[in-house]
C-alpha cells in the first residue's frame, strides 16, 4: 500500500506546499497554510476515468482551420439583464460561480431563473398541443434560441425543500417541472444529477456540499476544491449547465481558496448594498463572452426586477443646492450610469485627520487630495474627508477623477455647485486633466437625464454640441475650481 503523504493547502490562494511554513510563499498570508491529505491514486484515477472516459478515446488535436466557429448554442434565462453578463444565455456543459454577501439577492436570482427555465417547458407542452412552435415564451432579447425542453434542478443545501417551496411562493413562483433537492452529499448530488439528466443545474450553496471520503469539514479548503472540481468535470462530460453559490467575505473576496475561481467557467459578482433596493450584477469571469457587461436589478417583494433604465436611477434631485455634491458619468461594461458623487469635509484634530470613502478607491482619493493641496493650495491636511457615490455603486475608473476633486474643493470652501453640473476627466499629478474614452457617449446620456453644463477635458471639434449642455473645456485642475 502506497504511503499517503500531508501536504499543506493556503486557504487563500489555494497553492499546495510540501511542508508547513508560517506565511504562504506564494501570496504572502500568514496562518493560511492548512493540512491536506490529497485522494489516493486508485480514487483519482476512477474520478478521471468516470469524467473523460478511456485515454485512447480522448480529444484529437487541430488545426486551426478544422475548428468549427459556429455560435454557441444557449439557454436564455427569461432575465435579460442576467443574459447579458452571461453574454446571451447560459451554455450547456459550463461552470457559473455566482459570489456576494448573504442576503443581497443570489438565492432569489437563481430561483427566479430555475423557475423560468422550468416553467418554460409547461409552456412549451401547452403550444405544442395548439399545434404552434416549440418555444420557449420568454426568451432572451440577446440570443433567441429554440429549445425542446429544459429541466431544472435545483439543489439546496443550506435549506430544506419546505423552505425552499415556502421562498418560491413568496416570490410568485409556481413551475411544477422544477425539481428541488435538498442534500449535501456530493456523491449524492451527483447521483440524482446522473438519474434524472437536467440540463441545468443550481447549487445553493458550494460551502455545505461535502464529499464523504474526505475527513475535513464543510466550507474547509479540501472540501470546497474536490467538490467543485467534480461538479465541473460532471459538467463538462454530460453537457449539463452548472451554477454554484458562493459566499462572499467581509473582505469582499469568495469564501475558500481562489482556486475556485480557476476552476470554473464563469463568475459573476453581486455589489451594492443589502440595504439599498437596487442591486448590481457584474461577471469578471466569461470564457464564454465579455467580462465588461453588467446588470441592475431592484429588489422587491417579488424578488428582483430589472431595472429599465438604470443611467437615472443615482441621480436624484436636490430641493436646494448643497456644497460638495456634484454628476458624473461612469462606464459600467456598454452603458452609461450617470452617478452622483458626494463630498464633506470637517475640522479635525491635528495629527489624526481620516479619510473615509465609500464606492471610491481610497488610495485614489488620498492622490486627489494630494494634488488639490500641492496644485490648488487647498489645505486639507488638518480636514477630515469623507467621499461617497450615492446609491453605493463601485466605481473604479479614473474618469470620475475631476468629479471627486471638486466635490471636496466644493465642500471644502462650502460654495454649492450649480444643479446638473457634470465633470469627467483623469487627473493627473501635475494637475492636468487627461482625456476619457467614450466621452460622447457620456456626455449624451448626461444631457437625456437634464444636465445643463459638463466641465470636461479639451475636446476641440469632436465632441458635437448636445441640446442645452453648455461645455467648459480645461486642461487643468485650478481652471475647474475656477470655473465653480
Amino acid at each position: 500500500m502506497a504511503r499517503v503523504r500531508t501536504q499543506f493547502l493556503c486557504n487563500n490562494c489555494g497553492s499546495v506546499q510540501h511542508k508547513w511554513f508560517g506565511k504562504c510563499p506564494d501570496c504572502g498570508t500568514w496562518d493560511a497554510l492548512s493540512a491536506y491529505t490529497p485522494p489516493t491514486e486508485d480514487k483519482h484515477r476512477a474520478t478521471q476515468d468516470r469524467a473523460i472516459g478511456d485515454i485512447t478515446r480522448g480529444a484529437e488535436a487541430l488545426t486551426l482551420d478544422e475548428i468549427d466557429t459556429d455560435a454557441i448554442d444557449r439557454i436564455p434565462t427569461g432575465i435579460g439583464e442576467f443574459d447579458r453578463i452571461l453574454g446571451g444565455g447560459i451554455v450547456p456543459g459550463s461552470a457559473t460561480l455566482v459570489g456576494g454577501e448573504p442576503g443581497i439577492g443570489k438565492s432569489t436570482l437563481l430561483l427566479q431563473v430555475a423557475g423560468l427555465l422550468a416553467r418554460s417547458v409547461d409552456d412549451k407542452v401547452t403550444r405544442s398541443q395548439g399545434d404552434k412552435a416549440n418555444t420557449i415564451v420568454t426568451p432572451s432579447p440577446h440570443h433567441p434560441v429554440t429549445m425542446s425542453s429544459v429541466k431544472v434542478m435545483y439543489v439546496t443545501s443550506e435549506e430544506s425543500a419546505r423552505q425552499t417551496k415556502l421562498r418560491a411562493e413568496r416570490i410568485s413562483l409556481n413551475s411544477p417541472n422544477l425539481r428541488i433537492l435538498a442534500e449535501t452529499n456530493i456523491e449524492r448530488i451527483t447521483h440524482q444529477i446522473e438519474k434524472h439528466k437536467p440540463d441545468v443545474v443550481i447549487v445553493d450553496s458550494i460551502q455545505m456540499i461535502y464529499k464523504p471520503q474526505l475527513p475535513a469539514a464543510p466550507g474547509s479548503v479540501t472540501q470546497l476544491r474536490d467538490c467543485c472540481m467534480q461538479l465541473v468535470y460532471l459538467a463538462k462530460s454530460t453537457g449539463t449547465a452548472v451554477l454554484v453559490v458562493g459566499h462572499v467575505t467581509k473582505a469582499g473576496t469568495l469564501a475558500g481558496p481562489k482556486i475556485i475561481e480557476h476552476i470554473v467557467d464563469t463568475v459573476v459578482y453581486f455589489e451594492g448594498d443589502r440595504f439599498h433596493s437596487h442591486r448590481i450584477v457584474r461577471c469578471v469571469k466569461n470564457r464564454f463572452g465579455s467580462t465588461h457587461e453588467v446588470g441592475v436589478f431592484e429588489m422587491t417583494g417579488d424578488g428582483l426586477k430589472e431595472v429599465a433604465d438604470p443611467a437615472a436611477l443615482f441621480v436624484h434631485a436636490h430641493g436646494q443646492p448643497t456644497s460638495g455634491t456634484i454628476l458624473t458619468a461612469a462606464m459600467q461594461g456598454s452603458r452609461v450610469m450617470v452617478l452622483e458623487v458626494q463630498a464633506l469635509t470637517a475640522s479635525s484634530v491635528i495629527g489624526a485627520a481620516k479619510r473615509k470613502t465609500s464606492g471610491v478607491s481610497n488610495d485614489r482619493v488620498a492622490m486627489i487630495l494630494a494634488v488639490l493641496e500641492k496644485r490648488c493650495d487647498l489645505r486639507l491636511a488638518a480636514d477630515d474627508v469623507f467621499v461617497n457615490i450615492a446609491g453605493g455603486v463601485k466605481v473604479i475608473e479614473p474618469a470620475v477623477d475631476l468629479a471627486i476633486a471638486l466635490a471636496i474643493a466644493s465642500a471644502h470652501i462650502n460654495r454649492p455647485i450649480a444643479p446638473g453640473t457634470l465633470a469627467l476627466g483623469e487627473l493627473g499629478l501635475g494637475g492636468e486633466i487627461r482625456p476619457v474614452p467614450q466621452l460622447d457617449a457620456r456626455l449624451r446620456e448626461a444631457s437625456r437625464l437634464g444636465a445643463s453644463q459638463s466641465i470636461v477635458p479639451p475636446v476641440g471639434n469632436t465632441i458635437p454640441r448636445l441640446n442645452g449642455m453648455a461645455l467648459h473645456e480645461v486642461r487643468r485642475v485650478s481652471q475647474a475650481l475656477a470655473a465653480l
